[in-house]
């Protein structure tokens, strides 16, 4: 059975606590795909990280893999969503899956995060192996640390796909608004 995982990334601590602004995956374009793939027959889990704010790979892991993993799944992610898609996918070597897309893929490459997410990140130059299609989808002016994880994740995974936007920031609601039709038709194409 298809089925999708979209994994949101890490707000800020304001907008985390801010009573008028929907939770995690409850923002952006996450809710629209969700729905726009349930209403094509495809299973669409979005989890919601707990304290996303301040991240934890094992936080990420836990949620995560509460979820059927196959190789008739798509997994998506957001900035630090799609890092942790980066990470999982890289130690579970195991996995194989029907489509990856890092939107706005982020892996702290200051190395900023307190709680080390990334510190032995140790990103499988083989990944593409394991799924159909793998795809990074960037704009050209998104923000500086994004650019460089891009940069990093093209040179280790030669084969990735990628696709670049213009002007289309964070892909985040203040950017492109809560609709994301050009990650819908990569999807379900």
């Amino acid at each position: 059975m298809k089925n999708a995982i979209i994994l949101h990334g890490m707000p800020g601590k304001k907008e985390y606590y801010n009573p008028d602004i929907a939770a995690g995956g409850n923002y952006h374009w996450l809710p629209w795909l969700q729905k726009q793939l349930i209403i094509r027959d495809i299973k669409a889990d979005n989890p919601f990280i707990p304290h996303s704010y301040a991240p934890t790979y094992e936080n990420y892991k836990r949620e995560f893999e509460r979820f059927d993993i196959t190789p008739e799944t798509t997994l998506v992610g957001h900035s630090n969503g799609a890092g942790f898609l980066v990470r999982w996918l890289s130690e579970n070597k195991d996995i194989v899956v029907d489509k990856v897309i890092l939107v706005a893929p982020w892996i702290d490459p200051e190395g900023e995060l307190e709680s080390g997410f990334y510190k032995d990140l140790h990103i499988d130059s083989k990944l593409t192996d394991r799924a159909n299609a793998l795809l990074i989808f960037n704009s050209d002016d998104d923000f500086a640390q994004v650019q460089e994880s891009v940069e990093i994740i093209r040179k280790e995974i030669p084969a990735i796909q990628y696709r670049e936007f213009h002007k289309m920031g964070h892909f985040v609601i203040g950017d492109i608004g809560k609709e994301f039709p050009e990650l819908l038709n990569e999807i379900i194409k």
